[in-house]
């Protein structure tokens, strides 16, 4: 059988790269995210997107921003790992839970948010598109609201580090 052409491998996907990633695709190494309905090239904008669908590689011991967003919805899915997780509840009191491999949750908009890995972690994350609706509390890297475009240059050039 022939691979279609409407068919990706995740060597052809958008790839980001996170402080906290601990992917190596293509032999690229830090990946903390392969955007999986875009192309290797293709910058946020260039397509109007009804979705984002991701896949992301969290390296144990590392933190997501501790983070909410204002119109951004997102649902996640555990495929590997452990992490703590924490959320905002609906009175605004943070709750900590343990996810494993196999569970999945969702975060309303205007929630906040953060995990911790407590091992290496492989997540799925599919949302709506407002990518640039982060707003940061604590990034323990020091990165600024929004989403930060160093991440997203040049993926298909990203040094093989």
């Amino acid at each position: 059988m022939v691979r279609k052409k409407w068919s990706q491998k995740e060597n052809q996907v958008k790839l980001v790269i996170k402080p906290w990633g601990n992917g190596r695709i293509g032999g690229v190494k830090s990946v903390g995210e392969l955007w999986l309905n875009y192309d290797r090239n293709e910058n946020v904008g260039d397509k109007d997107k009804r979705y984002v669908f991701k896949k992301l590689y969290i390296k144990k011991g590392t933190k997501t921003s501790f983070q909410y967003h204002v119109n951004k919805l997102e649902t996640n899915h555990l495929i590997k790992g452990k992490a703590e997780a924490w959320q905002e509840n609906e009175k605004g009191v943070i709750e900590k839970s343990l996810f494993e491999a196999g569970d999945t949750w969702t975060i309303p908009c205007g929630r906040k948010h953060r995990l911790i890995a407590l091992s290496d972690m492989v997540m799925l994350e599919a949302s709506t598109p407002e990518v640039d609706d982060v707003v940061r509390i604590a990034d323990d890297t020091g990165r600024g609201d929004g989403r930060i475009e160093s991440e997203h240059k040049d993926s298909a050039k990203k040094k093989k580090r």
